[in-house]
């Protein structure tokens, strides 16, 4: 069965009978809830991908909808943003991909449809400094992201913690060239280098004060069920294997290689809670909550990783 989209007539209507910004905003959030379009890479409900998606077209701040709601639009701008929503409903892009650009922690990322779109919780906790469990943010000397896509970890790390000098290793080519992008917007070039490496395997000798790493760890069964928005990531970038652990055994087999004496690991799990467990029943991390995430985020000593 195929799934309700946006057909060629509606979208003609549109254009003629919608005027201002209100209009289109309350048209836009119809179809996108009648079309069953999913949500999570970046916002959780249709009203504020709707208001995203329309101030970004009309070059307008992304924090002030609310003087513009009556305001006008021309029929160019209508034609574009309508565009924008058609191939949100029939194609199930995520608005990123849309937009070419996705926003964490009130920090701007370029992103293309070869890295995942950054929505990590890790940048709650490094918005933070990882304090308490990072006493002196001024003595973390090094840092490595793992799995960096779009960069936007490794980037918020070097601004968490102003002393360090950040590696950052992905395995894709595509995704090292928009993490660059990145680096450079942000005029990090000098503290943030990127590596190719799979995991850790082609990384020189390091002993890093932190390693932050959100994998791949989607188990395979839940990768079958993923909405169609989720289909158009990188699937390097989302499975980890039968129970979603595959490259979280690898990375903690090598990490302790990796850490500095008092270092420590930041890892993502998502929703594989239980599988974390199953898998590594001798380990007793840190669990670290955010406002939108609850046992996702694990923190292990050196000395927890290889008594």
């Amino acid at each position: 069965m195929l799934s309700p989209s946006i057909e060629t007539s509606a979208l003609l209507d549109a254009q003629q009978e919608l005027q201002t910004v209100r209009d289109l905003l309350r048209w836009s959030v119809s179809q996108m809830n009648r079309c069953g379009v999913a949500f999570g890479h970046g916002s959780d409900n249709a009203w504020d991908e709707a208001a995203y998606l329309l101030l970004h077209t009309l070059h307008l701040p992304l924090d002030t909808l609310d003087p513009y709601l009556d305001a006008r639009v021309l029929r160019s701008e209508r034609e574009q943003f309508l565009a924008l929503i058609a191939r949100r409903c029939n194609e199930r892009l995520p608005a990123a991909y849309l937009t070419g650009e996705a926003w964490l922690q009130g920090h701007r990322f370029r992103v293309t449809p070869d890295t995942i779109v950054p929505r990590s919780p890790i940048a709650e906790l490094l918005s933070e400094q990882l304090q308490p469990w990072i006493a002196d943010p001024d003595a973390v000397y090094s840092a490595l992201d793992l799995c960096t896509g779009t960069g936007c970890l490794a980037i918020l790390t070097a601004l968490a913690f102003p002393q360090a000098q950040v590696d950052a290793v992905d395995l894709s080519d595509a995704a090292l060239a928009v993490a660059q992008s990145n680096i450079d917007d942000f005029g990090l070039s000098e503290r943030v280098t990127l590596h190719k490496s799979d995991l850790l395997d082609q990384l020189p000798d390091a002993a890093y004060d932190l390693i932050i790493c959100n994998p791949p760890y989607v188990n395979e069964s839940s990768m079958q069920a993923l909405p169609a928005e989720y289909v158009h990531e990188p699937r390097l970038a989302l499975a980890g294997g039968e129970d979603g652990m595959d490259l979280v055994r690898r990375i903690l087999d090598a990490a302790p290689d990796f850490l500095a004496p008092n270092g420590v690991l930041v890892l993502e799990i998502g929703h594989e809670y239980d599988n974390f467990l199953a898998a590594f029943p001798e380990l007793d991390p840190v669990w670290l909550s955010t406002e939108t995430a609850e046992d996702q985020i694990l923190l292990l000593t050196r000395e927890q990783l290889a008594p």
